[in-house]
């Protein structure tokens, strides 16, 4: 526990920008307009697998006894790859609303 109050501690001002940054996120993306979610969601998925890929690094470099950056890396994978596949399913039945339509079979 001590550990825990100690990077708490030593890094206040970094937790500090990441809880406003997740505000900010929160007020930006509620103002978008519906037409540009699926363009948008395209570039949230690409972001995501690099932070995927970043958390999955973290994980492999974190020393035996750091279970902060374990934790941390593996909520990280877990959210990330939740997000790209969700916005990978959004955005294909988005996209299913554009194609053509099939016609009825006649019998």
């Amino acid at each position: 526990m001590e550990q825990v109050t100690t990077f708490f501690n030593g890094n206040y001002h970094l937790i500090t920008i990441v809880i406003l940054s997740i505000f900010l996120g929160i007020e930006v993306i509620s103002r978008v307009p519906a037409v540009l979610h699926t363009p948008l969601m395209s570039g949230a998925n690409a972001i995501h697998g690099v932070v995927i890929i970043g958390a999955i690094i973290v994980m492999g470099s974190a020393h035996d006894g750091d279970y902060i950056s374990l934790v941390l890396g593996f909520l990280a994978v877990i959210l990330g790859t939740l997000n790209v596949v969700g916005g990978f399913v959004v955005t294909d039945r988005m996209l299913e609303m554009f194609g053509k339509k099939k016609k009825p079979s006649a019998k």
